[in-house]
């Protein structure tokens, strides 16, 4: 089986704080550059790049510190256009037949806030569901 490429660069600060409006303005002028929208294969992988720079935590979308859930993750990548909302539908529903395939029957958000779960256990469910989705052409 073919390897995943290397994700892109999970955003920066900088990238997360300034609004759409104002980032599609600049790059209008030529002084940005939005990334390209990815598939779901790397949309996953790039999930857990923002997950592996940010942190992971449980039990809501963002802390106050900046660590984000799997959920969280993908609303940063959706928000600052490194994903549209279809290929991200997408990437859940491969995240989903993956806990399927394991037995889980739960939506991936509320598997991410189980009292016991490890970040390992979400860096497997994401590379899993990134290979499926590689799999299927995606």
């Amino acid at each position: 089986m073919r390897g995943l490429p290397a994700p892109a660069a999970a955003p920066t600060w900088g990238h997360r704080l300034l609004p759409a409006p104002l980032r599609h303005l600049l790059a209008d002028l030529g002084w940005w550059y939005n990334p390209t929208p990815a598939p779901p294969s790397t949309h996953l992988m790039q999930t857990l790049a923002v997950l592996h720079r940010y942190g992971w935590c449980q039990s809501q979308d963002v802390t106050p510190s900046g660590r984000l859930c799997i959920r969280g993750a993908q609303n940063l990548l959706q928000r600052t256009g490194h994903v549209t909302p279809a290929a991200r539908r997408r990437a859940v529903h491969h995240m989903q037949q993956t806990l399927a395939a394991a037995g889980i029957h739960m939506q991936f958000f509320a598997w991410n806030d189980l009292p016991d779960q490890q970040f390992s256990s979400v860096e497997e469910l994401l590379t899993k569901a990134s290979y499926r989705a590689r799999a299927n052409g995606e």
